[in-house]
């Protein structure tokens, strides 16, 4: 590697180099970790962002997170416990309740935190054979004279060095610099519409759920976080509030209130939060692949789905979770060989998962953000008609709640679009 003068040029040596800290790559680490791995965490990021994504753990991702100690760090750190999630009409008419405690499962809960904090408690229970570097960015990968990756260097200040391991972990992102370097293609597939973050202050004894509301507008979606706040989520036009002014803008929060009079109860409290907001586009993908010779793809380096789903931080863990189990089934000496065959292993094991669980997010939010009236009657009746029907509406609990992937048969699409009758429609399914 050539470097200017002024940089040090030196190699280390790892079990594991792990290149983005967030959810995904903190997971790995963990996991990897747990197994006795020589890890090296290295995030170009100084400090933990405040961004208002990943808020709500599912429960599949919470009995991992558990077995870390991680729920009870957020649990004291206020973490709030939500029984269900709800999809409801503008004026509050249910027509969907998914009631998490009724799962078979001692876990039967979602959580919600704020981003920051979740990261925070990943990154203060990392086993002792774990280190974390912020501020510290990945160039580029080294690979060996057969293609393989052996590796990465990195800047850290004015020092560029060479971290060498066995194994390489791409937690860096939907724009993964090393995605992208292993030739591995991700057909990204942009929503029309963007969605506004809005933090809403001081309004205790808020439901204990997430709410999605169907509007004529598209998803407003609501959930308590930690502090006695409140997460709004709004579905825009991509440039809808571009430029606003103070009164417009006041005349936009007045429109959303008299849209969804569940709002009026903190209605304050929401003008109070519109300068505060936050807009980002929304887009989906499942990358083609999920390794290399070397390297493994974890996280938003493989997958993005719609927030609405509560699926993208999950899936973060469950790839850590599936990434670990085929090392540790493979070998824990780390002979590259071994860690290919095992790097193959979670390609085979995970990516039709991550295949289904891209199905699942992109259906159900679909349901509920597509504005053309062919999709509104649709997605309106899809809803009225599995919140109706036990079995459906269980199996698609279980899928979202991460305790296991069942696929929908046609018979149940047209079920669920009333275009037939489901003779079984008040039994839970029969492997529940």
């Amino acid at each position: 590697m050539n470097s200017p003068a002024s940089e040090k040029v030196g190699t280390e040596c790892a079990d594991v180099v792990v290149c983005g800290a967030g959810v995904g790559g903190l997971a790995a680490a963990h996991a990897l970790g747990a197994l006795g791995l020589r890890v090296v965490v290295v995030e170009k990021q100084p400090r933990v962002p405040q961004i208002p994504k990943g808020e709500v753990l599912q429960p599949g991702a919470l009995k991992i997170l558990d077995a870390w100690g991680v729920t009870k760090r957020l649990e004291h750190l206020g973490a709030v416990r939500l029984s269900a999630l709800v999809a409801c009409e503008g004026r509050g008419d249910a027509r969907m309740s998914l009631d998490y405690t009724q799962l078979p499962d001692a876990t039967n809960w979602l959580l919600s935190a704020d981003h920051e904090s979740i990261l925070g408690a990943l990154a203060e229970s990392l086993p002792e054979t774990v280190g974390l570097r912020r501020g510290v960015t990945v160039r580029e990968a080294v690979r060996d004279d057969n293609g393989r990756i052996t590796g990465v260097t990195v800047r850290e200040g004015g020092d560029a060095y060479e971290i060498r391991a066995p194994l390489v972990i791409a937690a860096d992102g939907v724009s993964s610099r090393l995605r992208r370097a292993a030739g591995i293609e991700a057909n990204r597939k942009d929503y029309p519409h963007r969605l506004v973050a809005l933090d809403i202050p001081d309004v205790p004894g808020a439901a204990a759920e997430v709410t999605a509301y169907v509007t004529d507008r598209g998803l407003r979606m609501r959930y308590p976080l930690p502090g006695n706040r409140i997460r709004l989520y709004v579905q825009v036009e991509p440039n809808e509030l571009r430029g606003m002014a103070h009164d417009a803008l006041r005349s936009w929060g007045d429109a959303l209130i008299a849209e969804l009079p569940d709002l009026a109860t903190f209605e304050d409290q929401l003008r109070g939060s519109l300068h505060d907001r936050q807009t980002f586009p929304v887009a989906r993908f499942v990358a083609d692949g999920l390794s290399v010779p070397g390297m493994a793809l974890v996280g938003e380096a493989a997958h993005s789905v719609h927030p609405m789903a509560a699926q993208g931080m999950n899936s973060a863990i469950y790839d850590a979770h599936a990434l670990s189990a085929c090392i540790a089934d493979r070998s824990q000496s780390l002979e590259e060989s071994d860690v290919d065959i095992a790097l193959r292993e979670y390609q085979l094991r995970r990516l039709p998962e991550l295949l289904q669980i891209g199905k699942i997010s992109h259906n159900a939010a679909r349901m509920l953000t597509d504005l053309s009236w062919v999709g509104r009657t649709i997605g309106r009746r899809a809803l009225r008609n599995t919140g109706a029907n036990q079995r459906l509406s269980f199996t698609v609990m279980h899928n979202l709640a991460g305790l296991g992937l069942h696929r929908l048969s046609p018979f149940d699409r047209l079920c669920q679009l009333g275009l037939l009758p489901d003779p079984l429609a008040r039994r839970r399914p029969g492997w529940a």
